[in-house]
């Protein structure tokens, strides 16, 4: 029996706009004949040592394992801008993942990003480059988003060469465009087919 292979789409959302996005990029993964979206989260971390967090989440997709990272063809990595860097819960799952680097289990791998922020210029590509670099020391490939995909000319708000993202407003209450909606999708396709390929 031939199962689909998998992309995990591994994401960290506060005000829930990153975990939309994450959704619209597993939808684009969905869309390629043999691969299937995994979707993943990660807990929030905090400097009070008695704030923990369930094992499993109470909604939404189950916190990821290392396993995860090795069971699947690719990535896609999510995260809300926190002062132009990852948020620090995602950065801290990638802390943990010495025992991947160890054995190059990520070797090879694509992996595509996307993030949302509170404004315009508020650090989103930085963001994305941040997210970028344990993703390089594991020897993953890193794929963006072409500008053969209309929207990212076209954009007003989110969208950019280096991943998909979402301006959210400084509130939280923008809801994603068409264009960051259709970027974030292509964004999974890319990734999709690129996974296929090299693993196969």
């Amino acid at each position: 029996m031939i199962t689909d292979k998998e992309i995990l789409v591994l994401y960290y959302s506060q005000q829930g706009a990153t975990k939309q996005m994450a959704h619209l990029v597993a939808r684009g993964v969905d869309q390629v004949p043999g691969m299937r979206a995994r979707l993943r989260t990660v807990p929030r971390v905090s400097a009070v040592c008695e704030a923990t967090e369930p094992e499993i989440p109470e909604a939404g997709a189950p916190y990821a394992e290392l396993r995860d990272l090795e069971e699947c063809v690719g990535l896609a990595l999510g995260s809300p801008t926190r002062f132009g860097n990852m948020a620090a819960s995602m950065k801290y799952f990638w802390d943990g993942t010495s025992s991947l680097w160890m054995k190059h289990a990520l070797a090879g791998k694509p992996a595509a990003l996307f993030t949302s922020s509170s404004s315009m210029h508020g650090g989103q590509e930085s963001t994305l480059l941040s997210m970028m670099i344990p993703l390089l020391h594991h020897g993953m490939l890193i794929t963006g988003i072409p500008y053969s995909e209309p929207e990212l000319s076209s954009t007003k708000s989110g969208g950019t060469p280096y991943g998909a993202s979402h301006v959210a407003g400084l509130a939280s209450d923008q809801a994603i465009t068409e264009e960051e909606k259709k970027l974030c999708i292509a964004l999974g396709k890319r990734l999709a087919h690129i996974a296929l390929k090299l693993s196969d």
